[in-house]
């Protein structure tokens, strides 16, 4: 078994190299991710290794990005497509939606659209308006996408190939927070599939579910809550469409209570929609109602406000006092 650390960035760095070696098909597209390898450095040395023909730079042209993309896989390619960030990829929105997300089914599956659109997202980096934003509702809405987050460095590079093998489009929303923060990568096999969620921490009180970056915020919160002799569960649920309800809720009948936290805002979110379907299936085992922590419902704060907009241990833990208090 060969295990490394690297920060959650190389993993993904690391993983694009392996599915690019190993198919030659697969191409890469975005703003800038040739020389300068992409303003997260995600695509670093990789035009140098592989050429301007499998790297390309391409001009600052969301919906030429991803309708070319859609040409290049009709043409039997792979294409991986990476929006610079979560905000940019609006200009993209028909071709994904109307377009990427229909023609397998528009050609009753006689066209596979294997392409993967790579968007980092989500906040705690101080950045400006349109460069902080969790837009993964639009796309869990849209029949035909598959969405996925990884939230540690070893589903990063796992994840990424994964999604790339997949013959269906793929929506790879990447917690940008989490670039630089390192962690260990197994190197010679993937342990969980692409969709499927996951009981990162065991708990007997409460379960905590979430994805991407604020997965971390859970765990903490789950530390804190121990110290204060509450037991909490925390569940990654990874895949974003299709969701893996599974240890979901084995983990809801086991504790009968649960917090769901996201940085997005809550109104017709992924937040809501698990709480939903928890009250559906799980609801004789339950001891308190669903509970949601998230962003607010207000376009997302200039930076010094983002403190207070992002949900932190604090303000799950709140939720947590809640749930245990019915």
């Amino acid at each position: 078994m060969t295990i490394q650390a690297m920060p959650f960035a190389k993993a993904l760095n690391a993983g694009l190299r392996k599915a690019m070696e190993n198919d030659s098909r697969v191409l890469l597209m975005g703003e800038d991710i040739g020389p300068l390898g992409g303003v997260f450095r995600v695509t670093e040395h990789l035009q140098r290794d592989f050429g301007e023909q499998r790297v390309l730079d391409t001009p600052l042209a969301e919906s030429g990005i991803v309708g070319s993309a859609i040409g290049l896989a009709m043409a039997g390619f792979r294409p991986v497509c990476e929006i610079q960030f979560d905000g940019f990829v609006f200009p993209a929105f028909d071709q994904i939606t109307t377009q990427l997300a229909k023609i397998t089914n528009r050609h009753e599956g006689a066209v596979s659209m294997p392409i993967v659109i790579r968007i980092p997202y989500g906040g705690h980096i101080g950045a400006v308006e349109h460069h902080q934003e969790s837009p993964e509702a639009y796309f869990t809405h849209t029949p035909g996408l598959r969405v996925i987050s990884p939230s540690t460095p070893n589903d990063a590079y796992w994840m990424i190939q994964e999604a790339i093998a997949s013959p269906d489009p793929i929506i790879f929303m990447e917690p940008k927070s989490r670039y630089w923060h390192k962690g260990e990568v197994e190197l010679d096999s993937s342990a969980v599939p692409l969709h499927s969620s996951r009981i990162v921490r065991r708990g007997t009180d409460v379960t905590l579910v979430g994805h991407g970056a604020m997965v971390t915020t859970l765990l903490q919160a789950a530390a804190l809550a121990e110290a204060e002799g509450t037991s909490c569960e925390v569940v990654d649920v990874r895949s974003l469409s299709p969701i893996d309800y599974g240890p979901i809720l084995d983990s809801v009948r086991s504790t009968g209570r649960m917090v769901y936290a996201q940085e997005a805002p809550g109104f017709t979110s992924l937040g809501s929609e698990v709480a939903a379907t928890v009250m559906e299936q799980a609801f004789y085992a339950l001891e308190a109602p669903v509970l949601r922590v998230s962003g607010f419902d207000t376009p997302f704060p200039p930076a010094k406000l983002e403190g207070a907009y992002l949900p932190d241990a604090d303000r799950i833990l709140e939720a947590v006092d809640r749930s245990l208090a019915y």
